[in-house]
């Protein structure tokens, strides 16, 4: 477990474009030492306006982009080509341009399962644990992710762990989300075991709106409270936030 560590930009804007930054500059590093290396994206706003910052990026060059596998936090459980999706989103933003500019092999992303007849949460989320699994080493059950970004709702959630919420107790690998406070209500999630198996863990809030969040977090307010208070890398967790959000 690492101690939090705050790192604060002025706007929201610069806090994409140094989320980008630092996010190539470390897959550039880490490619120095090993391969292949293991990311977990975000959505919501600035986790793909994060994305887009990294496709206009002349860093992308510089990527073996052959030996980056993608991952998810968690994901709505809607159809797939749902506007609601973070897959699609982060597609749009960086992902495509990737698969078509950079040798990003389409195999390397790791989506989770959209919803489709016959299938429901919690079966998805299984069928993902098994995907997590194929990439684990010998004895393991998920890869050591090397970076997994996680966006902060202004209620203090991470992934799909929401305050207050039953599925802030499931063990495993990931988890079916149903009920969840924030629409879509069904969703599918990597837990705290997982996350907190990452080496390095970034958590990303900005404006005004996520402070309480930001603030509740590090102070150490009960998981009940502040699921993002309770996840941490084993190497290093990093708060990466705006101005507004650090007040």
């Amino acid at each position: 477990m690492s101690a939090p560590f705050v790192v604060v930009h002025p706007t929201a804007d610069v806090l994409a474009d140094a989320v980008a930054a630092r996010l190539l500059t470390r897959i550039i590093d880490l490619q120095c030492v090993r391969a292949p290396v293991h990311i977990v994206v975000t959505g919501g706003t600035l986790g793909i306006g994060s994305l887009a910052a990294a496709a206009r990026s002349s860093l992308l060059s510089a990527v073996d982009w052959s030996e980056v596998h993608i991952w998810w936090g968690d994901e709505r459980f809607v159809p797939a080509g749902d506007a609601d999706r973070n897959e699609l989103q982060a597609r749009e933003a960086l992902l495509n341009l990737l698969v078509s500019d950079f040798g990003l092999p389409e195999h390397n992303i790791h989506v989770m399962p959209a919803a489709v007849d016959g299938l429901d949460d919690e079966q998805a989320a299984l069928n993902y644990a098994a995907e997590l699994q194929r990439y684990a080493s010998p004895g393991k059950s998920i890869p050591s992710f090397d970076v997994l970004m996680l966006g902060v709702g202004p209620d203090a959630h991470v992934a799909s762990l929401f305050p207050g919420h039953p599925g802030l107790s499931r063990t495993g690998a990931t988890a079916g989300v149903q009920d969840s406070p924030k629409p879509p209500p069904t969703r599918v999630t990597l837990t705290f075991d997982t996350i907190n198996n990452a080496r390095e863990v970034w958590l990303i809030a900005a404006g005004a709106g996520k402070a309480e969040a930001v603030r509740k977090a590090l102070s150490g307010a009960p998981v009940d409270e502040a699921p993002a208070g309770h996840v941490h890398g084993t190497e290093r967790t990093l708060w990466l936030l705006d101005t507004e959000a650090s007040n």
